[in-house]
């Protein structure tokens, strides 16, 4: 897998913009929050993203994933290289940090991406 696929995953969701952030890094939104983030000159390709409680108890003691430098406190991981995944499990963890983020968005802005 590669940017594109992370692109291809995290822009199939609704309402989902990209930029580019700290000079190197794609960065996936949704109402101006980030969801997703990968460095654009990194390799192998690395992803980081948002998980609920639980899963990132779980997934920092795998090998390949560890909590988001500047981000764990609020429970991002790190996969250090996303082919460790199946593209199902990237997908997964993607849909659920960009619902986890879109929870907890202003009323106002969920309001206005609700589709």
């Amino acid at each position: 897998m590669d940017i594109e696929t992370i692109r291809s995953i995290c822009t199939s969701l609704p309402h989902v913009t990209e930029d580019i952030k700290w000079e190197h890094d794609l960065v996936f939104s949704i109402g101006e929050k980030m969801f997703c983030v990968t460095g654009l000159d990194e390799s192998p390709v690395s992803a980081s993203f948002k998980t609920s409680d639980e899963l990132f108890e779980e997934l920092s003691n795998l090998p390949g994933f560890k909590p988001a430098p500047y981000l764990a406190r609020y429970k991002w991981i790190l996969v250090e290289d996303i082919s460790i995944l199946k593209k199902t499990e990237l997908e997964s963890y993607v849909k659920e940090s960009y619902e986890l983020v879109k929870a907890k968005l202003p009323a106002k802005i969920r309001k206005l991406i609700t589709d």
